[in-house]
């Protein structure tokens, strides 16, 4: 089964309607460049009332170390989730210090080597276009022969998500813009798509 992440969310209503739909991660941002920005504490205020069986996912670019340590420490998140330049050495470093896996995203921009993508000490890869850009890459052109389970990210819908899971066979599937409608999160499309996903099996 597919897994399903719901990223980007920011009120109790975004937590009561993952509560009611169930996918099996959700991303707090702490990237203050973001409008999905989030403090720790309003993360925290979140996390007490998310279903435990949904995993929360940290986003951090670039970020201070200690930051992302003080939220595994109180058990704000279950998942360090890096869009930065991070290098291999910080994730070792990090993984080591919290205990918890880390998703490495990876930015799909014209001709990829994804080579190194096995060599990297995550634990798991996200293929996106950017950063909560909304916008899907060349799914076709994207040959992925890993070893390691990934996310596919961008633009992803309750329309297309079944191809998606068709062409790639991922480990997950990560949404967040396009579960929006003016930038909050629209309870129906968040339906539809984890609909769609557990349809397909």
């Amino acid at each position: 089964m597919t897994k399903i992440k719901i990223c980007g969310i920011k009120s109790l209503a975004d937590v009561e309607c993952l509560n009611t739909y169930k996918p099996d991660y959700t991303g707090f941002v702490f990237w203050p460049h973001s409008h999905r920005y989030l403090t720790l504490d309003e993360a925290w205020r979140l996390r007490e009332k998310l279903d435990s069986d949904i995993l929360s996912a940290g986003v951090y670019v670039d970020e201070d170390m200690d930051k992302v340590i003080e939220a595994a420490r109180r058990n704000i998140i279950n998942v360090i989730q890096l869009h930065g330049k991070e290098d291999n050495e910080y994730i070792k470093k990090v993984k080591d210090i919290t205990g918890l896996p880390v998703i490495k995203a990876i930015k799909i921009e014209g001709e990829n080597s994804l080579e190194n993508c096995d060599k990297l000490d995550a634990d798991y890869i996200l293929f996106d276009s950017g950063m909560g850009s909304g916008k899907t890459f060349d799914w076709q052109s994207l040959k992925v022969s890993i070893n390691k389970p990934y996310f596919i990210a961008g633009g992803i819908n309750a329309e297309n998500v079944e191809n998606a899971i068709d062409i790639f066979s991922p480990y997950g599937v990560d949404l967040s813009s396009s579960v929006e409608t003016d930038k909050v999160k629209d309870p129906e499309k968040i339906r539809q798509v984890i609909q769609a996903v557990r349809q397909k099996g």
